[in-house]
């Protein structure tokens, strides 16, 4: 992705994913925070506690082409060794279910893939039209 060649050094997205990823976010200046990113993407947890159990599942609601693609990239580095693995397995250990541990390792992707596409120049981010 010509847009943002920095999303292709992430381990498990490729050009295609990359391009969706930039499409779908249209422009990372209009998300006042990572967190609101992660919202928009589907990617954020929902408090899914019940008496002593507390815990929280993955949002359905959200851009589901961005939460698609960020499944994608986590799903991969699952497969691959490395840091997504790592976190992956930490949180499996911990005592998370499969799909807590997934959603985990989503958020924690939609806060890098935030950082990536937003411009690392503050005149390049000036220059962007702000959202209202």
């Amino acid at each position: 992705s010509e847009q943002a060649p920095q999303l292709l050094t992430l381990p498990g997205c490729g050009p295609l994913t990359a391009a969706e990823l930039v499409g779908e976010t249209a422009n990372p200046v209009r998300f006042r925070s990572e967190a609101c990113f992660a919202m928009h993407a589907g990617a954020a947890p929902i408090p899914a506690s019940s008496g002593k159990t507390n815990r929280h599942r993955l949002a359905r609601g959200g851009n589901r082409q961005l939460n698609a693609a960020l499944h994608r990239i986590a799903v991969t580095q699952i497969r691959l060794p490395g840091l997504g693995r790592t976190y992956y397995q930490r949180r499996r250990s911990d005592g998370d279910s499969t799909m807590e541990a997934l959603r985990a390792l989503k958020r924690r992707l939609a806060r890098v893939v935030f950082n990536l596409l937003r411009p690392t120049d503050r005149t390049a981010a000036a220059a962007l039209p702000q959202a209202a």
